[in-house]
């Protein structure tokens, strides 16, 4: 795929920052892969619900149908009724189109019932399986595209999509009969008069292909605007507190001004584009009526045909003039709905970057595992970060990993929990290449406890067991008092159901990093990350979560992030990196007395 035109590609900043892109979409798709893109979204998500959409197609026919009935009982009303003067016969044709108007409410009533649960199941679906597709792919996409922008792909692409199939059954149920009965009625009467009244219709293609291209266009710039807003409202709420610190409320309100207002005139242009084709329609109607009018009006006069001829006539015409509006309207929409599978398939067509096998080839053959990186090699794009790096965890022990900024520390982390795969080289883990483990069986022997405890806006119980089940209330209480959680749970309104708030908002640091333990025990996972995981504490909470990390250490394998060293003194071996390679690896006391690079950061650290 390649980046919208005139826009600038996923990750670089023009101007005005605000104009960053994410994920690039096609800038032209030609026609035969427009069509493909609706035989998938038939195929994928509308296929399922036929039967109701079929139903739904049959009861907007019905009730596009009474158009038509109507239009043809005015000829006998007119030439029949009022030139007899029969009341008798005036309340039968009365009663009838009293009951023309009575069905077509119920029809109209079912249709839309039926049409909405279509739309939103449909929608619904579309949301949950882009969601759990997006859930598949690697960290380096998220990397490029900002939450904001696949928020806006997940809510506002599948809610315009959804609602275009909506008006497209509702258009070809009821419009289109309503059309089609109306000229069968006007054909009935007289067929020289319903060429007259279609004139004007040549007059309406031209424009109207270069309309549905121009609202193609602005619809598509308006999704990757839309997706621009949500990411800079998702930026500053997050960022609050540094956006108050730093005094920077009126920049960024400029920031999303700029971006808001992009999207007004996106919007009031594809708008026009779209009001443009009703209008033809309405000044081809005029010229048809015009037309009819001193042609057939002056055969009424001249008395070759009859008043009620005329009358039936030219209220079936006068009647195709709002179904005529409406379908020239779905045309505008099905740029919309095109606009928006674009965007959809875009991410749905974007795989994850890993040649994982989906069922294991190996696991490790004894627990607490071994874990062994041979000759490791990874980079970012055009930056190295690992070369050719080898060390090894050693079953049951703690193994801190030391070096300064840049020297791929987190990396390590990022390749032993498959967030990225090794571009040279191989992690073994219990002997076990985890090149050959599906990511689900590799992530369930990890548990990982990082300097920023990831908490959700939900109860510290559902923070705590994460969806698991078989977690029983005696287990519950045990790992909250080996993790410390009990001694501030008293303190909360609610015990466990109280809400960690916003990103654990409600909790200080060092109630988050014990609830974080907390969950790393639950996981009982043979292998316990720990990424700098005290670094922003205060000394109280710092103490409190060491002794709850030396329980969680306690049978598992662990491997220790950390640039503060007197965190590590007791590890049990400590891996010293410089620039992606092992420069140096022994115990605390070795290091200091090899008078090497851990001995200088040492005494660097502790000079005072």
């Amino acid at each position: 795929m390649t980046p919208v035109p005139e826009q600038i590609a996923p990750g670089q900043l023009g101007p005005d920052p605000a104009q960053r892109i994410e994920v690039p979409m096609p800038a032209v798709v030609p026609p035969e892969q427009r069509d493909q893109l609706f035989r998938r979204f038939w195929r994928d998500f509308l296929k399922r619900r036929a039967g109701l959409m079929l139903l739904a197609l049959l009861v907007s026919a019905l009730e596009g149908s009474t158009l038509g009935l109507l239009s043809a009982t005015l000829e006998p009303l007119f030439d029949d009724v009022f030139a007899s003067r029969s009341e008798t016969a005036l309340i039968w044709v009365g009663l009838g189109i009293l009951a023309l108007f009575l069905f077509r409410a119920l029809t109209s009533i079912l249709g839309r019932w039926l049409l909405a649960l279509v739309n939103f199941t449909n929608a619904t679906e579309m949301q949950v399986a882009l969601v759990r597709h997006l859930l598949t792919l690697d960290g380096n996409f998220y990397q490029k595209n900002p939450p904001g922008s696949l928020i806006e792909r997940v809510q506002g692409d599948t809610i315009a999509a959804q609602t275009t199939t909506q008006l497209v059954i509702a258009g070809i149920g009821r419009d289109l009969v309503s059309l089609i009965g109306l000229f069968v009625v006007a054909l009935m009467i007289d067929v020289q008069w319903t060429l007259v009244a279609l004139i004007g219709t040549p007059l309406l293609l031209l424009p109207a292909m270069a309309l549905q291209r121009y609202v193609r266009r602005k619809t598509r710039q308006m999704r990757v605007e839309s997706g621009l807003r949500a990411t800079r409202l998702d930026e500053i709420f997050h960022g609050i507190q540094q956006v108050k610190l730093n005094r920077m409320e009126d920049y960024q309100t400029s920031r999303f001004s700029g971006i808001v207002n992009r999207i007004r005139r996106a919007e009031i242009k594809s708008t026009l584009g779209r009001s443009t084709m009703p209008a033809l329609v309405d000044i081809v109607t005029g010229i048809g009526f015009f037309a009819v009018l001193i042609f057939g009006g002056t055969q009424v006069v001249e008395g070759t045909r009859t008043t009620g001829e005329f009358m039936a006539f030219f209220t079936a015409m006068a009647l195709t003039f709002q179904p005529i509006r409406k379908l020239s309207e779905i045309a505008g929409q099905r740029q919309i709905a095109l606009a928006s599978l674009e965007r959809i398939y875009g991410l749905f067509d974007t795989e994850p970057n890993t040649s994982r096998p989906a069922v294991s080839r190996a696991l490790p053959a004894t627990l607490p595992p071994e874990i062994r990186l041979e000759n490791v090699s990874f980079g970012y794009e055009e930056t190295p970060v690992l070369n050719g790096l080898s060390f090894t965890a050693r079953a049951g022990r703690v193994t801190a990993l030391v070096g300064a900024s840049g020297a791929g520390k987190s990396t390590i982390f990022h390749l032993l929990t498959a967030l990225a795969d090794p571009q040279q080289g191989r992690i073994l883990i219990g002997g076990a290449d985890a090149s050959g483990m599906s990511l689900t069986d590799q992530r369930r022997l990890i548990a990982a406890v990082s300097q920023e405890a990831a908490l959700f806006d939900e109860t510290l119980r559902e923070n705590l067991i994460l969806g698991r089940n078989g977690i029983t209330e005696t287990r519950l209480e045990h790992v909250l008092e080996d993790a410390r959680v009990s001694e501030f749970l008293g303190r909360l309104p609610d015990g466990l159901d109280s809400l960690a708030g916003p990103r654990g908002s409600a909790l200080s640091g060092g109630q988050r990093q014990r609830v974080a333990i907390a969950r790393a025990l639950l996981a009982d996972a043979p292998i316990l990350l720990l990424d700098e995981a005290t670094s922003a504490l205060d000394t109280a909470s710092e103490r409190a979560v060491t002794g709850a990390l030396a329980r969680a250490q306690a049978g598992r394998t662990t491997l220790v992030i950390a640039h503060r060293l007197a965190t590590v003194r007791e590890a049990d071996h400590i891996v010293v990196l410089d620039q992606g390679r092992v420069i140096e690896e022994g115990t605390h006391d070795a290091l200091i007395a090899a008078g090497g690079q851990y001995a200088r950061l040492y005494a660097l650290q502790f000079r005072d």
